[in-house]
């Protein structure tokens, strides 16, 4: 028998985890992406006067205009503020800025995810991590997801908000403020009828060809219709082309009492097969014409 007494901190330390080769690897790889891309961004600097100029431009198309801001109501109250689509643009046209959504993590029926967006001239930084349960709230309480695809969309879908949140973080105020301004402006010059007028027109129509009140309406918005802005036209415009087509039903969108379903099962087939020889006012050219000219150019 030995005098001496063991060491017991010595050997290994049991669960250590060790690193692998080919995170090593990775690990190197993207420090030296990074460290790439500073420099090119030092070398190649961005001007911050074209760059000004770009987004202004983006901001004057109509399809970005249209997807912008985001809105949604609150105690009465309407809450806005530039969306994920108008954030993206930019940070594509400022220039110089790696932004993205890593999923950290995925275990325990939730992942931890980062979204980041780094100026890599001035060297800003935004990052949040955060955690997304994989579980879906449904009216008839919450379902659990299983389904990779849904658990991705899930992800994304959370993950975009906080993206949105660190590419504004990294971008200068005043120049957030120009955009959305240039979007909003966007939106009142492509439309010469004023939208108190447009808003008139869209409440008859949606009454008469599909029997939704201008207090569902209401209510699907969250205002009266005094209240309704250029974005909340643009979303019932795209409810009422999804109608028109047979896409959905009004039941998809509004909220029906039981007395008024029986109601539109009467009206629905005649509805359906007219054919609509007013104006339509979301398009600005009356339906026959835009027929004529789709065929044309067939």
């Amino acid at each position: 028998m030995s005098n001496e007494i063991t060491n017991i901190f010595t050997g290994e330390v049991q669960g250590k985890q060790q690193k692998t080769t080919t995170t090593e690897m990775f690990t190197t790889r993207q420090a030296q992406e990074v460290q790439a891309a500073m420099v090119i961004a030092k070398r190649f600097p961005r001007d911050e006067i074209d760059a000004f100029n770009r987004i202004i431009r983006a901001c004057q198309r109509k399809s970005l205009a249209e997807q912008a801001v985001y809105e949604y109501p609150r105690g009465g109250t309407k809450v806005s503020g530039p969306s994920i689509r108008l954030a993206e643009a930019l940070a594509q046209n400022w220039g110089n800025i790696d932004y993205g959504i890593i999923e950290l993590e995925q275990k325990d029926g939730e992942s931890q995810v980062m979204a980041y967006a780094w100026d890599l001239e001035t060297n800003t930084r935004q990052t949040k991590i955060f955690s997304v349960p994989h579980v879906r709230s449904t009216r008839n309480g919450n379902k659990k997801l299983t389904d990779p695809r849904d658990i991705y969309e899930m992800v994304a879908n959370q993950g975009a908000r906080r993206l949105r949140a660190c590419i504004l973080g990294v971008i200068p105020g005043d120049v957030i403020d120009a955009a959305v301004e240039q979007c909003e402006l966007t939106m009142r010059c492509n439309n010469v009828e004023p939208l108190i007028d447009r808003v008139r027109k869209m409440l008859k129509v949606f009454e008469e060809k599909f029997s939704v009140t201008k207090d569902m309406i209401e209510k699907y918005l969250g205002c009266n219709s005094e209240a309704i802005s250029e974005n909340d036209f643009v979303k019932l415009r795209k409810i009422y082309s999804s109608l028109k087509d047979g896409m959905s039903k009004r039941e998809d969108w509004f909220e029906i009492k039981p007395a008024e379903k029986s109601v539109l099962e009467l009206n629905t087939n005649s509805i359906v097969k007219e054919e609509v020889k007013q104006e339509d006012m979301f398009i600005g050219t009356p339906l026959e014409e835009a027929e004529e000219e789709n065929n044309g150019d067939k």
